[in-house]
């Protein structure tokens, strides 16, 4: 597993750490919430332990930003030296996905992270992701920012092998063949219906997601990712 600590006691962090990479992981820190979210947003990770009490920004706002804003459905086990039941309650209405109290067992820590690593598999293989747009694959919805986007069963199609294949250039023939199969519509079918996606996802935010390799083909890219 690849894990992201995000813990300010130092003396924590390098257990948790130290424990972890014996047992064969990978692991990440950071010691502030602002740090911790940039790490967790621009990276893959399996699972995240997140302290409640951090500086810069506290977990549950950093869990609520993680889930809500970036759309990043990462499985979180929170951290905290409170063990009220109404605290543990905010935690999970925050976005966390499991909770310990200090002190604990590394062992168990461990065993935690690996059940949930595998069920946020499980989750995030259905949902797709680039930059602010996300794509449910299993309930059709598509969302950029906090603004649902309605698309027509071609839309989906062209959207779901943008997606997957993202940030890689999609030709103009693979996109024909994925989406209409062999029966291969008009020369102007795949511009008309791209021009459409473009209008659906594109044209009302500031940023344009879809690119055309003109004599190519097209792909779907983070503007800012790709500026980096």
């Amino acid at each position: 597993m690849r894990i992201l600590v995000i813990e300010d006691n130092s003396d924590i962090a390098a257990n948790i750490g130290d424990y972890l990479e014996e047992k064969g992981h990978t692991v990440d820190f950071a010691g502030d919430g602002v740090t911790g979210l940039h790490l967790a947003i621009s990276h893959d990770f399996d699972a995240i332990v997140l302290d409640l009490t951090l500086p810069g920004m506290d977990g549950l706002e950093l869990c609520r930003k993680l889930r809500q804003e970036a759309r990043r459905q990462t499985p979180v086990l929170m951290l905290t030296a409170r063990d009220a039941l109404d605290q543990k309650l905010t935690g999970f209405d925050s976005g966390a996905d499991d909770y310990m109290v200090k002190p604990f067992a590394l062992q168990e820590l461990e065993a935690r992270l690996s059940v949930l690593a595998r069920r946020g598999k499980g989750i995030q293989s259905r949902i797709l992701q680039v930059a602010d747009l996300t794509y449910n694959l299993d309930t059709l919805i598509v969302t950029r920012g906090d603004k649902s986007i309605q698309l027509n069963p071609i839309g989906l199609k062209l959207l779901q092998n943008l997606m997957e294949s993202s940030p890689s250039v999609v030709t103009r023939q693979e996109l024909e063949t994925r989406v209409w199969g062999e029966e291969l519509p008009d020369s102007d079918s795949l511009r008309v219906h791209i021009h459409g996606l473009r209008a659906a996802i594109d044209k009302p935010f500031d940023k344009a997601l879809i690119q055309t390799r003109h004599g190519i083909g097209y792909r779907m890219v983070d503007p800012d990712a790709a500026a980096n």
